[in-house]
């Protein structure tokens, strides 16, 4: 009678969590999973919103911090990629289950969970960070341009804004185009940089001895500083928000505890996957700039810089080509592209969340891509397209972001930490010691960072 009694709570648990009010509700719960099939056919199913996550640990904003620790202290932070790769699995795993199990994005929960003035600071703090996100994505996306066909830089900022009327159309043929799209753009980041890696013949013995942390990124300024600008650019708020939205997009019964520990499983499933050959682009970065440009004392601090340097023999020997300078901006174009889609995802799914905003679509999302690329056409006119005063607004964003993480991985641990709202599925111990533990170090690190930025610490 007990077991009985307990398993009627946990049908309720999961009943009771639904959401009337569906996250992303044109393509909620949209995609046909196969009842009873075996391991591979359900997890094609399943897979799909991981490549719409990893975009947001390969975007833009990773590239130069990647290939500058590989220039400037070759392949020894390769461990610190590796360390928050497994930060991000672990925090985009919880994201996803608390979506599937409570049947409500991390917005709309932090909005029923706080104030009236808690939940408007939190919702400006989140807008802000979508914005900074897609401030990078932007400035990214226009320098490849430039880079490929020669726009100039401003006609390339208003072409990456206007990509939002795309989304407009993929989302009416249906959220599975838009996985295959971004999946595509993600494949091609990774040729490009598995291709030039390759030609860069890196010594992999070294490579391996790479990822075995060593005490000197503690005790080295310069690498602590440089590791730190790794972690706070990889681990982003948005794709906490996104991810505990997306993970919805899959059909079936919220009702029954076995449906709902499935798309639990496959949902990590296809995250851990998807994650992991963003592991390997973020270390396919470090890895060419520590195989080409370590020991050049060239200035790598701009993409420009790095578009050039592939192509000038003096600096990377005998396998420079215009060949390899065109496919790095094509691999940039891809990144912000992708990017771009599932940071205005993103930016509806907090629009809707914390707010309640009621509009028509492409308004949603004209207004989110407005507010992001607004600042990025001011900067552009002001310098008259000059490409490193630009690219200072990059370096700005992933600051801005390292002051808005905590706002959004705090309450992830708490709310899926939480038996009330997740029932049997909440954390277990050792993932909820775990989630706080990264919590606290990362905020602490992200502190030092934004402070050593403005010049209180050295």
């Amino acid at each position: 009678m007990k077991n009985h009694e307990t398993d009627e709570k946990k049908h309720h648990m999961i009943q009771s969590t639904g959401n009337d009010q569906k996250s992303l509700d044109e393509v909620n719960g949209t995609v046909e999973v196969p009842q009873n099939a075996g391991f591979w056919r359900t997890l094609i199913a399943y897979t799909g919103p991981g490549a719409l996550i990893a975009v947001g640990y390969m975007d833009p904003g990773n590239w130069i911090t990647s290939i500058a620790g590989g220039a400037q202290y070759k392949y020894t932070l390769l461990t610190v990629v590796l360390l928050s790769s497994l930060v991000a699995m672990l925090l985009q795993a919880m994201s996803a289950r608390l979506g599937i199990v409570t049947g409500k994005d991390l917005a709309q929960l932090t909005r029923e969970h706080t104030g009236k003035r808690t939940g408007f600071f939190l919702w400006i703090v989140t807008e802000l960070a979508i914005m900074a996100t897609d401030i990078a994505e932007i400035i990214g996306s226009a320098i490849a341009l430039k880079l490929l066909f020669g726009f100039p830089l401003i006609v390339g900022i208003i072409i990456t804004a206007m990509d939002v009327l795309v989304l407009l159309v993929l989302m009416k043929l249906g959220f599975r185009k838009i996985e295959a799209i971004v999946a595509t753009l993600v494949a091609v980041i990774l040729f490009v940089f598995l291709y030039e890696v390759i030609l860069a013949q890196p010594h992999m013995t070294e490579v391996l001895e790479g990822y075995i942390p060593s005490s000197t990124i503690i005790s080295n300024h310069g690498m602590l500083y440089l590791s730190l600008g790794i972690v706070g650019a990889t681990v982003m708020p948005h794709d906490l928000y996104l991810g505990s939205s997306i993970s919805q997009t899959r059909s079936f019964d919220r009702k029954d505890r076995k449906s709902v520990a499935q798309a639990i499983k496959f949902t990590t499933i296809d995250s851990n996957i998807q994650l992991t050959l963003a592991f390997v682009v973020n270390s396919l970065l470090l890895i060419l700039g520590a195989a080409l440009f370590f020991g050049t004392n060239s200035d790598l601090g701009r993409f420009v810089d790095l578009f050039n340097a592939l192509s000038d023999s003096q600096i990377v020997g005998a396998i420079a080509s215009p060949i390899l300078s065109m496919l790095f901006a094509l691999a940039l174009l891809s990144s912000g592209q992708s990017s771009t889609i599932t940071g205005t995802l993103a930016g509806q799914i907090i629009m809707e969340g914390f707010i309640n905003l009621k509009m028509p679509l492409w308004a949603q999302r004209l207004i989110t891509r407005l507010l992001s690329v607004t600042p990025v056409i001011i900067f552009a006119i002001i310098y008259h397209g000059n490409e490193a005063k630009i690219e200072n607004l990059l370096t700005l964003s992933q600051v801005f972001l390292s002051i808005a993480l905590p706002f959004a991985m705090i309450p992830l641990v708490i709310f899926t930490s939480s038996k009330t709202l997740m029932g049997e599925f909440a954390n277990r111990t050792w993932s909820r010691i775990l989630g706080w533990i990264i919590a606290v170090i990362l905020i602490i690190l992200n502190i030092y960072l934004i402070l050593n930025t403005v010049g209180l610490v050295k």
